[in-house]
């Protein structure tokens, strides 16, 4: 492909989550691969984002950041559609809309529609779905739930401009059929990588696994977030019941935990009530407060534990944790895709997890004399027996120093799910939106489009600074001083380039015209 195009993401935060890793990576390896790539978001905290961030290996622009997420810990989507708004309005403004090939969108379709008005006529959109997110959002009253048709509807009729759609699995294209009935285009599958870079060990990460005695013990390890819907009881039953006498391993429950959530907090200690009734001992370590040093009391519980707990552990730890595991227990259901199971098996090991979801599509489950050569673990239903059946037979499996998930696993990953790999996907799905065939009657369609939203938009650009000045007058009546002030810095953002848009606005409606 021509090195000269110019590629655009746009994605609503930058942090550190699954999402944004793999725009990260998407962007590293289209960059590798010649294109030039700008990243757009509204927030990005250069103290907790990825190393590629960090290093300015990645160009990355960042507007309005000033402007809130919530009001008074209300109206989310709201704010994270008026948020991505103003990012696409800003790039308009400046220009930087119409120098761009090819746009990658993804979590927030809202600005897909100003893409196509505001750029070039060969301008492509293709909008990477991780999951539909009107599925994501809880609908917790009558309320709720009718603050969240508009948004739900939004999220459909904005996806339909783009002239591409991929989703993260199977799985989610699946759901997405199912979700999205409106839309007539069949969704292609990208699937997310992990990086086959070699990680470097620090040595304090060696003496905490040495103290948690680890290092001379074989352990199991499960790796979520403290959260009920990735039921992790079903790791600690099963371990519970493939439990022998004299053949004893541990169980490592890993995961990331945040005291000021509640569910965090109370499904940890349903976890402890679950060891305890189940006859086995246990240790809860808070990674970031209980070791280096380990504390004494902690010391004293882990010569008796069976299961450790491990609350929200470095990157490089458990990095280690899953060089050192003897199987991975992947308890969530209907995944949208999943992880975890492929950093193990990057490290060479086995993988227990849920038959649904994404991890049909990433393990393949082992099949004694059929499929030695290509299997990575096994797949079995979220019942408690069935998974303490796998343990018990594993311990056989899994013996010798060398097995076949030594091979099986890490080639899996470079042949599927490398940034290679990946990178390839996005530029197969590159061309063929550039050369879709109804590529020109879909961009006169667009041209019309234009005129016409043009139209509607100086309209609503007319009426927008009285909107804010009646949120503002609200504000201040219910005394939330700082939504008031907030909502003053747009009132004034509003004004200074109401103007400046209107007349590009109409600069638009006179070529259509």
């Amino acid at each position: 492909m021509n090195q000269k195009i110019k590629i655009a993401f746009i994605h609503p935060d930058l942090g550190i989550g699954g999402a944004e890793r793999l725009v990260v990576d998407a962007a590293v390896g289209l960059q590798e691969r010649g294109f030039e790539v700008t990243i757009y978001t509204s927030h990005c905290d250069r103290s907790h984002c990825f190393e590629e961030i960090k290093s300015n290996s990645l160009k990355v622009v960042v507007y309005g950041d000033f402007l809130p997420t919530n009001l008074a810990g209300k109206f989310f989507i709201l704010f994270s559609n008026l948020r991505q708004l103003n990012l696409t309005t800003q790039m308009v403004l400046k220009g930087e809309v119409g120098v761009h090939d090819v746009f990658i969108v993804d979590q927030l379709s809202t600005c897909v529609p100003l893409l196509q008005i505001f750029g070039r006529m060969k301008t492509r959109v293709m909008f990477y779905c991780h999951f539909p997110d009107q599925l994501l959002a809880k609908r917790q009253g009558w309320v709720k739930k009718l603050y969240r048709v508009p948004f739900d509807l939004l999220e459909q009729v904005t996806m339909a401009f783009a002239d591409s759609i991929v989703v993260n699995s199977g799985f989610t294209k699946s759901v997405f059929r199912k979700t999205f009935t409106f839309l007539q285009s069949e969704p292609e599958v990208v699937y997310p990588c992990v990086s086959l870079d070699p990680v470097t060990i620090p040595l304090q990460d060696q003496s905490i696994l040495q103290e948690l005695r680890l290092a001379e013990n074989k352990f199991y390890l499960s790796i979520n977030r403290f959260e009920r819907k990735k039921n992790i009881e079903l790791a600690l039953k099963a371990f519970a019941e493939s439990q022998a006498p004299g053949n004893r391993f541990k169980l490592v429950l890993a995961g990331g935990y945040d005291y000021r959530i509640d569910e965090n907090r109370e499904y940890l200690r349903e976890l402890e009530n679950i060891v305890k009734q189940s006859g086995l001992f246990s240790a809860t370590i808070h990674f970031s407060k209980d070791v280096t040093p380990l504390k004494s009391d902690i010391a004293l519980q882990l010569k008796s534990a069976d299961i450790i707990f491990l609350t929200s552990v470095s990157s490089s730890f458990k990095e280690l944790l899953l060089q050192k595991m003897e199987l991975l227990l992947y308890t969530p259901s209907y995944e949208h895709f999943g992880i975890v199971p492929l950093e193990a098996m990057k490290a060479g090991k086995p993988v227990l997890a849920v038959s649904n979801g994404g991890p049909l599509e990433t393990v393949v489950s082992l099949k004694p004399g059929q499929n030695d050569e290509e299997a990575t673990g096994w797949l079995r239903p979220p019942i408690v027996e069935e998974w303490a059946a796998v343990l018990n037979q594993s311990k056989d499996i899994l013996k010798p120093k060398t097995t076949i998930f030594h091979t099986n696993g890490p080639l899996r990953v470079k042949e599927r799910f490398s940034r290679e790999a990946m990178t390839h996907s996005f530029e197969e799905n590159i061309q063929e939106c550039s050369s879709w065939r109804y590529y020109k009657a879909r961009k006169q369609i667009f041209q019309v489009m234009r005129g016409f939203i043009a139209f509607l938009l100086i309209s609503c650009l007319t009426f927008l600074p009285k909107i804010y000045a009646f949120l503002s007058f609200f504000s201040i009546i219910f005394l939330l001083e700082r939504e008031a002030y907030l909502i003053n810095e747009l009132h004034t953002h509003i004004v200074n380039f109401n103007k400046t848009l209107q007349s590009h606005l109409w600069s638009i409606l006179n070529n259509v015209v």
